[in-house]
């Protein structure tokens, strides 16, 4: 108990002479320290905050200005056209500090040149924003860039030349526009060809024409309005209704998980690794806090939105009745972790100062070797935020909004992030192909009690070293994780390294105050998991040999996708692939219905058996193209399903019934597939370091008969797949479909007769 009193400031005991006082001259200076910190961050933040808002300028470029406008007076060359003496002019008479005309003349050139200098920004801004309205480039063919092209990559590279900070480029995005309708249910209606026989299609036909011609014109009205007003017409309700109001249980339906580097091991040491891991992760929030993070740029010079990043850290989706809300912390200086059912609070900081990684280490091995059983109800506490919504929301308000079992859970949401402490061991054998799936079942859900499913994100120790994440996706999509994963594996890797036994570098301080136990008073007042997972390393080929089939690796990916899927259901369904729209501001994702005509005719064709090997290539590329397509329309604010749901919503709050996009949002997504993002952080050569790749990640299925597949085109040489359905379908079966997508990869690659590396 000596520990926990130095962090307590002051203490009391009363007497009957009075009150006693006892300061913490200790405690007084971290609290000191952490005032000095505080300030500190206010400062960089309005530091940030000036020199975001004259992107592309700077003070630099503010002084040049200045001087020339100075330079250009002593040489009696009048450059203002005669503004200088105006605003000379309007400046108060008198005595002061204009009272000498030198010092009124350099006033009115300074005034001149500020406003000189304000409106080249905002020319430059403005022009910025209609350069990257052009996305003629997207649609090019590989290789062949047109002059028009080329002078806009130059203009963009001219006007973004100066060093930028993460946000610098947030008010040159344009927004995201809203297609025309007729635009939309044309491509709807393409996307629904192949699985509606002629009667179901002329049925839908009359439905969208009803549609288009009555109801979609009012609609699209307040759509075009709420797009001028606000950032992004899609993202806020997107957010809200797809995700906040989902009443669901996060586990498996929302939550998704990613992987650690499964080719190599940096060290088996459970605590060591979680060192150096949070040491990266908080420099990395500082690096955030900071904007010192380089923009993510398309092809080095198209800048991607970075406002999902804001939320990253010291956020909490937080359970309500009807909807949950996401709580945001300016910054947080601990973390929540959880071993053996039993809760800690581990502080990041002493004082000012970033505990280094052998402090963490020695912090995380005080807590593996705590050996205090849990509280009464403590262990099994999380599996809340594994159920349903509503059912969380009121154990919460009956348990949890008083006493020590408010201030526990405070401390629990209002810390950094989560980080679970499991005693299994599990990792990549190659040998063992089955280890990876198991590997992936217990970062998508564990035990079910084991995760804290509402925090932004829950790292995942094992007991072996190996790591991996569990996160919640309605304050952000996949890349934005994998942003932060990319720079903590390689700041693990090749920045902060491990002693020779596997220990962090350095030697800790002991005199450190060991984490808090979470106190709880828990009444006695649950979750199995249904999803089937399965993962594997697809080893014949990657990326290399694809292009060889001159086609996109994406593209040919979704038509295996559709020719397994065809084998292992026999027929075709409505697949989702998301792709992002960060091109915009405060974009998120669109869907590719990559099940097209152009992918099921091939399909058949395969299946036929009596096509050639021209007419089979000849239909996939014709698939591939229609693919490629389609993503750039999404990608580029031309898609269809965000543009519906958003009318369908302008429909409820109007009060307008719409047989046609009642029917559209009720369609089941029996195939959900996502391409999992990589390398958006240069950090190391991956020529130099092959083995440095993770698996990725994945989720879980969207319907219940249906499947969820996750990929990741890892380098030249693999692909790493993640396979869910549920057991509670007789319908589906993950492994069956994995290894019907085994084989649709290598009869597509036979068609091109690329070599395949058969092991």
């Amino acid at each position: 108990m000596a520990e926990a009193h130095q962090a307590v400031a002051f203490q009391f005991t009363v007497t009957p002479d009075g009150v006693d006082f006892r300061l913490s001259r200790e405690a007084l200076k971290h609290v000191y320290l952490s005032g000095i910190n505080s300030w500190k961050k206010r400062l960089i933040r309005i530091k940030n905050g000036i020199l975001r808002g004259v992107y592309p300028g700077s003070p630099t470029s503010w002084l040049v200005v200045i001087m020339a406008t100075v330079g250009s007076s002593f040489c009696n060359v009048d450059i203002s056209l005669g503004l200088v003496s105006c605003i000379q002019r309007c400046l108060p008479q008198g005595c002061g500090p204009y009272q000498t005309p030198q010092t009124r003349a350099l006033l009115s050139m300074a005034i001149f040149s500020t406003g000189v200098w304000v409106t080249g920004i905002f020319f430059f801004r403005q022009t910025l924003k209609l350069l990257l309205c052009y996305h003629g480039w997207m649609f090019e063919m590989h290789g062949k860039t047109s002059n028009l092209t080329r002078i806009w990559a130059m203009c963009i590279r001219l006007l973004s030349s100066r060093h930028p900070m993460l946000y610098s480029f947030q008010t040159s995005l344009p927004k995201l526009p809203v297609p025309r309708v007729s635009a939309t249910i044309q491509r709807y209606l393409e996307s629904v060809r192949p699985l509606l026989d002629d009667e179901e299609y002329y049925r839908m036909e009359l439905l969208a024409k009803e549609f288009q011609d009555k109801t979609a014109p009012r609609l699209q009205k307040y759509l075009v309005l709420k797009s001028w007003w606000a950032s992004n017409y899609v993202s806020d309700w997107w957010e809200e209704y797809i995700y906040l109001r989902g009443r669901s249980p996060l586990m498996v339906n929302s939550n998704y998980y990613v992987m650690d580097l499964v080719l190599i091991k940096n060290t088996d040491v459970q605590a060591a690794r979680l060192g150096n891991i949070i040491h990266a992760m908080i420099m990395y929030r500082r690096k955030l806090d900071r904007e010192e993070i380089k923009p993510v740029m398309a092809l080095g010079i198209v800048p991607m939105c970075s406002y999902q990043m804001e939320r990253m850290f010291n956020t909490t989706r937080i359970p309500g009745k009807d909807t949950d809300v996401l709580q945001h912390l300016s910054d947080s200086r601990h973390v929540a972790v959880y071993h053996k059912g039993r809760f800690f609070k581990l502080w990041l900081y002493e004082g000012a100062r970033l505990l280094k990684p052998q402090d963490l280490e020695m912090q995380f091995q005080r807590i593996l070797d705590d050996p205090s059983p849990p509280q009464p109800g403590e262990e099994k506490l999380a599996a809340l935020t594994a159920g349903g919504r509503v059912e969380w929301a009121q154990a919460r308000q009956a348990f949890f909004s008083s006493g020590k079992n408010k201030a526990a859970l405070e401390a629990i949401e209002r810390a950094a992030f989560f980080v679970a402490l499991d005693e299994e061991s599990y990792s990549y054998d190659p040998e063992d192909e089955a280890s990876l799936s198991l590997y992936g079942k217990a970062l998508l859900h564990g035990n079910c009690y084991n995760r804290w499913f509402d925090k932004s994100f829950t790292l995942i120790s094992f007991k072996n070293g190996q790591l991996g994440l569990n996160a919640e996706h309605a304050w952000a999509d996949a890349p934005i994780i994998g942003h932060l994963w990319e720079f903590v594996l390689g700041t693990d890797s090749f920045h902060l390294g491990y002693t020779e036994t596997g220990h962090c570098l350095g030697k800790p301080n002991p005199a450190l105050a060991p984490p808090t136990r979470l106190q709880w008073d828990i009444p006695k007042q649950a979750l199995a998991d249904d999803v089937e997972l399965y993962c594997f390393q697809f080893l014949p080929f990657g990326k290399g040999l694809i292009k060889k089939c001159r086609t996109s690796p994406d593209a040919f990916v979704q038509i295996a996708l559709q020719l397994a899927h065809f084998r292992d259901r026999g027929k075709f369904c409505l697949t989702y692939e998301a792709s992002m729209t960060r091109m915009f501001r405060e974009g998120r994702t669109e869907t590719v219905r990559s099940c097209t005509s152009e992918s099921t005719a091939f399909v058949q064709a395969m299946m036929e058996g009596s096509h050639t090997k021209a007419d089979l290539r000849d239909l996939f590329q014709k698939a591939a193209k229609k693919h490629q397509n389609m993503y750039r329309l999404a990608m580029t604010g031309a898609g269809i399903d965000r543009h519906l749901f958003c009318l369908y919503l302008v429909s409820k709050y109007l009060g307008v019934s719409s047989p046609f996009l009642a029917e559209v949002l009720s369609e089941p997504w029996r195939l959900s597939t996502s391409q999992i993002p990589q390398s958006q952080i240069r950090m190391f050569d991956p020529e130099q370091h092959p083995n440095h790749l993770g698996a990725g990640g994945g989720f879980g299925p969207v319907a219940d008969d249906g499947y969820g597949v996750s990929y990741m085109i890892a380098g030249e040489n693999t692909i790493f797949f993640h396979i869910s359905s549920k057991f509670s379908s007789s319908e589906t079966n993950a492994q069956r479909f994995g290894n019907h997508i085994r084989k649709a990869l290598l009869d597509i690659a036979d068609l091109f007769q690329v070599p395949k590396a058969y092991s």
